[in-house]
């Protein structure tokens, strides 16, 4: 009878413990769900996000959507039945995620917008990001100083892109770099003979190649065909550069008698520092996913921990029902005299990977 009790009493304990082992596996669980894998840099985002987490004794569920929302939506929904406690999301269409946000609260499940703000819902905890109306501002001063426009330089010809109207991040972008342009153009030392400059007349619905090269392919058609130099283009990110640049090759750009214009991006993404490196391509903006990665997992251990994560804005990103509290990251700018030093030196690439 003693040894039948000890025996129950050994399953028993070895159940709690297997229990308490469960649960605490389960107490540890991180949701990140990223847009899409097509694009370079969120390769990299959920990489750098899933090692650093992990490093920090987390399991992580990281997952991609293609670009689909309903995928994204029905990936967030296994994250939460599974027990994720905080998920960290990268949205593909900020407006989308109202419904299963709302199960994530009900779950206590809090939630951090990974560069991208979730729009629309009181249900998003913290912003993770880094500054993008400041990227906008380095674009547009990149042009002014090529362009001498400081110097009173002009007029110059101009056309602008802007990313998709979709993502609120595309509008930051463009008030960053208007911010900067706009007086040249209202005194005329900027002129845009398209005069396409309305935000959703200029922006590329997904962030689009090749919806950028054929926009491109029209504006030259229609604008440049006869003669007229093209000084710069206002490009937000790389994946609009990249489209960019395949339509003014193809149009006879890139010789001495039509120079590529100035062509600022964004992601400082492989095929673009090469562009850059040929001449191509005139500057992207670094955004060290490292930084900003290291910056969420600081963010989700605070959380674990039932304490207030660190945030250093509190008064810009609102997303049409609550200002997010926010941590902003200082993005920088590469272009064909630094890329050496910020990409190189760093580890962020190797040399073999840029030739």
């Amino acid at each position: 009878m003693r040894k039948a009790l000890l025996a129950v009493l050994g399953v028993a304990i070895a159940l709690s413990f297997g229990a308490c082992a469960k649960d605490n596996s389960h107490s540890k669980l991180i949701g990140v769900a990223m847009p899409t894998q097509s694009l370079q840099r969120w390769n990299q985002d959920g990489s750098n996000m899933k090692t650093q987490l992990e490093a920090k004794g987390y399991q992580v569920i990281l997952q991609y959507a293609n670009n689909d929302v309903n995928t994204q939506v029905q990936q967030l929904e296994n994250m939460i039945t599974k027990g994720c406690k905080v998920l960290v999301i990268a949205s593909i269409d900020g407006s989308s995620l109202t419904e299963v946000l709302k199960t994530a609260k009900a779950r206590k499940v809090q939630v951090i917008a990974y560069d991208r703000l979730i729009m629309n819902t009181p249900n998003v905890d913290y912003y993770a990001t880094f500054d993008n109306f400041k990227v906008g501002v380095i674009q547009g001063q990149y042009i002014e100083s090529k362009l001498g426009l400081k110097d009173g330089k002009g007029p110059f010809n101009i056309e602008l892109f802007a990313g998709s109207p979709d993502d609120h991040n595309a509008t930051m972008f463009n008030q960053g770099a208007m911010s900067i342009l706009q007086p040249y153009i209202d005194s005329g030392k900027l002129v845009v003979p398209s005069k396409q400059t309305d935000f959703n007349t200029i922006a590329i619905p997904g962030w689009d190649s090749g919806k950028a090269q054929a926009r491109m392919d029209n504006l030259i058609t229609a604008f440049y065909s006869k003669g007229k130099k093209l000084d710069a283009i206002l490009s937000p990110n790389d994946s609009l550069a990249i489209g960019i640049v395949a339509s003014l090759k193809n149009n006879g750009y890139g010789t001495a008698r039509k120079p590529y214009p100035v062509l600022t991006g964004q992601d400082c993404d492989i095929p673009n520092v090469k562009a850059i490196i040929a001449g191509e391509q005139s500057m992207s903006i670094f955004k060290d996913t490292r930084t900003l990665a290291a910056q969420v997992v600081d963010m989700v251990d605070s959380i674990m921990s039932n304490k207030p994560a660190t945030v250093n804005d509190t008064t810009t990103y609102n997303n049409g029902v609550k200002v997010v509290p926010s941590f902003l990251c200082t993005p920088v700018f590469v272009d064909k005299s630094n890329y050496k030093t910020v990409l190189l030196d760093s580890g962020y690439y190797t040399a073999d990977q840029l030739k």
